[in-house]
């Protein structure tokens, strides 16, 4: 399949890449089959897909981490040897992976220049490294202090980084992974205004995403993988989210609609929660209720307090101060084991930190939290047959794909990861669930599915405490939101009735009724 031509380059100019024939194998997997597609100079393509599609595979091939089993890869019309990420640099190629590869304890400029120091190098040329950054940063709008360190940096300033990092070489072909994925929806937008004006001087972009209106709104042209073929390509100005997604799974995407219910009694009580680190209050006298069959939505911007909170709910902090209750009983002083068997599951915000052990299996990640249940162990020995049978009943009901029980859980993609975590916290439902950014990282289908989830948990009377930095999913499932600024929770307030400008005033510490200038109206 070969591109059209990009608004910057001529009609019938050689591609800036090609990618020709394409197939990779992993055993009898086929993650990418027969896969061709060109990309203009000055183009920005995204590559859609839903989780496990194939499309992190074929970049790799491309950067030369993997070797295809058939096909070729041909840059500025020159052939790429397969399997070495060295000759994909020097053609021009950098890539920018999902989760940042950045030593948190050296500055930018040192993590910049790691990778192109030679071993034989006396010392660092840092006047020189600066020189060159300080030029691609004013360039390509990547403001960043070279001398801060990369811990001290936000999710923001650290992705910017990594594509000064890339952009140190001669590139001409930047490849983002999920590059949205950790970036609150302003660091987005900024993201995309640096990718237009690199296309604008002559730089070629693929970025990876499952996020259509991103895809809408940054790219020239959209190709769609499906279970590792290409199934459809587009011009973004001629379709829409409907299309996309369709081509995405293969059948039409209807996200779930919120049934009106009546509430039961309080499941889950807070009061006056604080979180002291270092003598710095991070969560702030947090009171809510959370009541039978009702999802309470928690919105704020990354790292006002919601994951400490949430962290709170999990046991994996002790509070300052504060009470929690569930049930009628103090669980304050409780350990998590103690809070999953008394009734709270969880849905962490980071899946692969704090949901599951990357080199366990996925049965064994099925049953991490519940092990000590009848059913999986008896006198302190795994009931493996049993364990395996719920993995399999797991990946039937939630559609997790890419394995089987005994398949290694980094083995299968983070949206399939996921839907494993939903499925072990919801068979069968506990009283409570704490979902943090449950759909992040997520394809349309997959968060259709995973939203559909949710509420039938909270049909059957499961409370949910959705913490969500997407607003329209918010607005979608909570039949109560209040906000959380600077570690303080606002009074909750019914979602019937919110907007999106009512939620960004929350969101900023303000009362949902306030007016324009932030008095509040009758």
């Amino acid at each position: 399949m070969s591109a059209s031509s990009a608004p910057n380059e001529p009609a019938g100019a050689t591609p800036a890449l090609s990618l020709a024939g394409i197939t990779k194998r992993f055993g009898t997997f086929a993650a990418n089959a027969s896969i061709s597609l060109d990309l203009a100079k000055g183009e920005i393509v995204a590559l859609l897909g839903e989780n496990g599609a194939g499309k992190t595979t074929l970049m790799n091939i491309l950067f030369g981490h993997y070797t295809p089993d058939e096909g070729s890869v041909w840059v500025d019309g020159r052939r790429l040897p397969p399997g070495r990420p060295k000759a994909a640099i020097e053609a021009g190629i950098g890539m920018v992976h999902q989760h940042f590869t950045l030593a948190p304890n050296l500055t930018v400029l040192e993590n910049v220049a790691a990778g192109t120091q030679g071993l034989l190098s006396p010392r660092l040329d840092e006047a020189r490294v600066r020189r060159r950054l300080t030029d691609l940063s004013d360039r390509f709008g990547l403001a960043i202090d070279p001398g801060r360190r990369v811990g001290d940096l936000s999710v923001g300033e650290q992705q910017r980084t990594e594509i000064l990092k890339a952009l140190y070489g001669e590139t001409k072909i930047l490849v983002l992974d999920e590059p949205t994925a950790v970036l609150t929806p302003a660091e987005a937008e900024g993201l995309f205004s640096t990718l237009r004006r690199m296309a604008a001087m002559g730089l070629s972009v693929i970025f990876i995403s499952h996020k259509l209106h991103e895809v809408l709104s940054a790219a020239d042209r959209v190709v769609v993988l499906r279970g590792g073929r290409l199934v459809g390509e587009r011009r973004t100005g001629e379709t829409s989210r409907e299309e996309l997604a369709e081509l995405m799974v293969g059948r039409r995407v209807e996200r779930p609609v919120r049934a009106r219910s009546a509430p039961g009694p309080v499941v889950l009580e807070a009061k006056d929660l604080t979180l002291l680190r270092e003598g710095r209050p991070l969560v702030r006298d947090a009171s809510f209720t959370l009541r039978a069959g009702e999802i309470l939505g928690l919105i704020g911007v990354s790292g006002n307090g919601q994951s400490d909170l949430a962290r709170l709910l999990f046991g994996l902090e002790r509070p300052s101060a504060g009470t929690l209750t569930l049930l009628g009983r103090d669980i304050t002083a409780e350990p998590p084991r103690a809070r999953i068997l008394a009734g709270i599951g969880r849905i962490p915000e980071d899946r692969n930190r704090d949901g599951v052990v990357a080199d366990m299996n996925l049965w064994e990640n099925a049953v991490l939290e519940r092990i000590r249940e009848p059913r999986f162990s008896r006198l302190g020995l795994v009931r493996r047959k049993a364990a395996k049978a719920f993995a399999r009943h797991v990946s039937e009901t939630f559609d997790v794909r890419g394995g089987t029980p005994d398949t290694r859980i980094r083995l299968l993609s983070g949206g399939n990861v996921q839907k494993m975590i939903l499925g072990r916290t919801l068979d069968p439902a506990p009283a409570v669930i704490v979902a943090a950014q449950p759909t992040r990282g997520l394809d349309e289908g997959a968060v259709a599915a995973v939203q559909a989830a949710l509420l039938k948990a909270r049909a059957a009377g499961t409370a949910i405490l959705l913490i969500s930095e997407d607003l329209d999913e918010v607005l979608q499932l909570a039949d109560r939101t209040l906000a959380i600024h600077a570690g303080r929770l606002s009074d909750p307030v019914p979602t019937e009735g919110l907007d999106a400008r009512r939620l960004g005033l929350m969101i900023a510490g303000e009362p949902a009724n306030a007016g324009p200038s932030g008095t509040v109206s009758a």
